[in-house]
């Protein structure tokens, strides 16, 4: 079976983020690891080669597949700054219908800039996210 690619390892979260070469993109993604770290407590560290993740689940597949993942994170990509938050809660459309100028994939909340959108509703999409993924994998 293929190993993961997006694994937790030692890589610095800072240096990673000191990488970025868009100057408000980089100060933006300090300022989330703050707002995260803080609201959870948890501490940040990088998944892959661009992924700050925080905490950690294990899944397994029907398939057999398993591995671990981070319960929140972030990337400072070059269109935008991807949230990684789940979709299963309940309340995720109407936080993200009160989050401000954004746009989604699959799992993804893509933002530009901070500025674009309430942090506040952020921390609550953050924490809701961590209980449904702690919930669901318990």
């Amino acid at each position: 079976m293929a190993k993961n690619k997006t694994t937790e390892n030692a890589t610095s979260v800072a240096d990673f983020i000191n990488s970025v070469a868009d100057e408000n993109k980089r100060n933006d993604s300090f300022k989330i690891v703050e707002l995260i770290e803080h609201e959870t407590g948890l501490p940040a560290k990088m998944w892959g080669p661009a992924i700050v993740g925080f905490g950690s689940y294990h899944y397994k597949y029907e398939s057999g597949r398993e591995g671990d993942a981070p319960l929140v994170g972030f990337s400072p990509r070059a269109n935008a700054i991807t949230f990684y938050i789940a979709t299963g809660f309940a309340e995720r459309d109407d936080l993200l219908n009160q989050l401000g100028k954004h746009t989604t994939g699959k799992g993804c909340v893509y933002v530009k800039k901070l500025n674009d959108i309430d942090t506040d509703v952020l921390k609550k999409l953050i924490r809701r996210s961590i209980e449904y993924m702690q919930e669901k994998y318990k």
